[in-house]
């Protein structure tokens, strides 16, 4: 039989000169800088936002504003840093570039990097320790100021909560308010399984989620706003009304493309 999710308390920041350049290009801004390598890409330097008054705009008519995690909230891609922590880095690689390639469905291929990687629940402790998350830069003023405006703001990740759950206490967003998969551990603490019930687990999940969201504001009339980096998040609308493309960390040249409003700076957003 399966344990409970592990969730931890974001512990204090450690910082070491690991790509510490490399961090601080795009995310300096309030980040936290652990030891994983940022996912700063020259692109990202370069790309034009697109439409971003209008993007500011968006944000302050929205009631709620979902982020994704990886690449956008943070620098990293968790499941890739733990996968690397863990010594499984090239194997998980290959198979998120053939997930990637649409090879496998998005379940089989968290399944298949999870049953490589079997992280235990010390493994996920000591990495949290030890490399802890990369805000990107702004996103904790940015996030603060949604919130001074009486805003709702949700984390949508097709990641772990244990690993989001510290980034969520870093920046004042309550638990309830994540929506994410869950790794199940045996009462030995070795990896068992992960939770197949929760909508981040399969494809088209940031949209489930999204509707589950608007049904718990208890108004379908609320404007929502999904911010991210990858074509889950652009997928996410409808039922969300809004998609905010985000480049600081990695521009993906397909939802660049397709979206209407993309910004690489969350200061952008904040109409100042």
């Amino acid at each position: 039989m399966s344990g409970s999710v592990l969730s931890l308390a974001r512990p204090a920041a450690a910082t070491n000169g690991h790509n510490l350049l490399a961090k601080q290009l795009n995310c300096n801004g309030n980040g936290t800088s652990g030891g994983g390598a940022a996912k700063t890409t020259v692109a990202s330097a370069i790309t034009p936002p697109k439409q971003p008054q209008l993007a500011a705009k968006v944000i302050q008519q929205s009631q709620i504003v979902c982020f994704d995690v990886d690449s956008t909230v943070i620098c990293e891609e968790g499941i890739d840093e733990l996968a690397e922590y863990c010594g499984k880095g090239s194997e998980v690689a290959r198979v998120t570039k053939e997930a990637m390639g649409g090879a496998m469905t998005f379940r089989d291929a968290l399944q298949v990097r999870l049953n490589i990687i079997r992280p235990t629940q010390q493994q996920v402790r000591d990495f949290i320790q030890e490399r802890p998350s990369t805000l990107s830069k702004n996103v904790k003023r940015f996030v603060a100021h949604l919130k001074a405006e009486g805003k709702q703001v949700y984390l949508i990740s097709g990641g772990f909560d244990c690993l989001i759950a510290p980034v969520a206490n870093e920046l004042g967003i309550p638990l309830q308010n994540v929506y994410a998969n869950k790794m199940l551990f045996d009462y030995l603490g070795e990896y068992d399984s992960f939770d197949v019930t929760q909508p981040t687990s399969r494809s088209g999940g940031k949209a489930e989620a999204i509707a589950l969201i608007k049904k718990k504001e208890n108004n379908e009339d609320s404007l929502v706003t999904m911010i991210g980096d990858g074509a889950t998040d652009l997928e996410a609308v409808p039922p969300a009304n809004y998609f905010i493309g985000f480049g600081g960390n990695v521009v993906r040249p397909e939802v660049y493309r397709r979206a209407q409003y993309y910004v690489t700076d969350f200061e952008q957003l904040m109409g100042q």
